[in-house]
């Protein structure tokens, strides 16, 4: 049984069978599971009241080895732009689940930190969408998701995206 990329290598061969179009297997297969997972993801959250921005955010808060992290360092780890940031977190804190001020010893930087309700949603958000992770995955087995894991982080690794800036 093929899938949607095989049915356009097929078309590729029969109509350009000088070109190696193999790379398309690979990227347009990369291209495809990622809108699949992203659309599993969205509507998962969207069950819960969240887009996936706003757990995106919520989830950066939640995993900082520190209570509250300035606006740079979020924007760093969330791969967010700042103007972008300051728009999201103005809406999260509209939500009443972060907050935000300036910082005592550096008035130029704001810190940002959850508050109770935002640790508790995201917190229980967590484990549900861990559980829907593993149900869109359910299809490989865990050797299977070890060795993807492995060849997308040789992937990554080798497109420059080492974490981030």
């Amino acid at each position: 049984m093929g899938d949607a990329v095989d049915v356009i290598l097929g078309q590729w061969a029969r109509t350009r069978p000088d070109v190696d179009v193999s790379p398309m297997g690979v990227i347009g297969r990369v291209s495809r599971a990622s809108r699949l997972l992203e659309r599993g993801v969205k509507d998962f959250l969207a069950e819960h009241g969240l887009e996936a921005w706003e757990f995106d955010m919520l989830a950066t808060l939640l995993r900082s080895e520190t209570d509250s992290m300035c606006m740079k360092d979020l924007s760093a780890a969330a791969m967010v732009s700042p103007g972008a940031l300051t728009n999201r977190m103005d809406h999260l804190v509209e939500r009443g689940l972060v907050d935000r001020w300036p910082a005592p010893d550096n008035r130029r930087m704001t810190l940002v930190a959850l508050t109770d309700e935002g640790r508790r949603v995201a917190g229980d958000v967590l484990e549900r969408h861990a559980a829907n992770q593993d149900r869109l995955l359910s299809g490989l087995s865990p050797a299977d998701r070890d060795t993807l894991a492995g060849l997308l982080r040789a992937l990554l690794i080798s497109l420059g995206d080492t974490g981030p800036e």
